[in-house]
């Protein structure tokens, strides 16, 4: 499994993180629009990512104590209709519906997402390459680069978030 540090947090605007992106030369990737289908899952979370004509099936098993540490496993899709297919088999429980912008930083996922009936939202994915220090060093300073210490953090997915409402 692959390991990620998160971040999340609730923003108003994207404008002040957008100009500090572009002042570090941070890497736009662009606009993707996402829909992720969450499915009953015992043993943490499963959702279905659909992006255009791509399908990825994503499991994730996340520590929301401390820090946000992230075990996940991608497995892409091929097929006529994978969501169908997963449909007939799998029992849905929520859509979450999200227009991301995304940013890479120095093996760091920047996304500002506008999630629908939730708002907009700025998320760090930090890759885990070397060792969890490593990880951690670059998690901080782009965290500190964009001064999210005074933003209070989310320890949800959007899913949660939803089911909240």
């Amino acid at each position: 499994m692959a390991l990620n540090l998160e971040l999340k947090i609730k923003v108003k605007s994207f404008d002040e993180f957008e100009k500090i992106l572009n002042d570090i030369n941070a890497n736009y990737v662009g606009i993707i629009n996402q829909k992720d289908i969450y499915y009953k899952f015992k043993n943490g979370l499963l959702k279905l990512r659909v992006e255009n004509n791509s399908y990825t099936l994503i499991k994730y098993l996340r520590n929301e104590k401390n820090k946000r540490w992230s075990n996940y496993e991608l497995l892409e899709l091929k097929g006529k209709n994978p969501e169908k297919y997963l449909k007939e088999i799998l029992q849905e429980e929520i859509i979450v519906k999200k227009k991301r912008k995304l940013y890479l930083f120095n093996n760091t996922r920047i996304h500002l997402d506008e999630v629908s009936s939730l708002g907009k939202f700025l998320e760090l994915e930090t890759l885990l390459i070397g060792d969890k220090n490593d990880a951690t060093k670059r998690f901080i300073e782009i965290k500190n680069i964009l001064g999210l210490n005074d933003y209070q953090e989310i320890r949800k997915s959007y899913k949660n978030l939803l089911e909240e409402k």
